[in-house]
């Protein structure tokens, strides 16, 4: 049975010193909404970040990279005369 009570009805609970498992469900039900809403909002601008268009960022960190790619193998060739 879910109770749905909000914040204030919570509190109220506590005052009437109603049972402690009652409250705790409530406070429960009150975070875990909460937290999906939040997740729902989010949801959209992870799998962007995910799956969207690589940021600026990430192309100059690839090109650093391989450029010290071929800066090793130059020193290795040079290594082998």
């Amino acid at each position: 049975m879910k109770n749905n009570m909000t914040p204030s009805e919570i509190i109220d609970a506590i005052i009437d010193d109603r049972s402690a498992s009652e409250i705790s469900d409530a406070i429960k039900d009150v975070l875990f909404s909460k937290s999906s809403e939040r997740i729902e909002d989010m949801r959209g601008t992870v799998a962007s970040q995910l799956f969207g268009e690589p940021d600026q960022e990430d192309e100059e960190e690839e090109y650093e990279y391989d450029s010290e790619e071929e800066y090793e193998d130059e020193e290795s060739q040079e290594d082998q005369e």
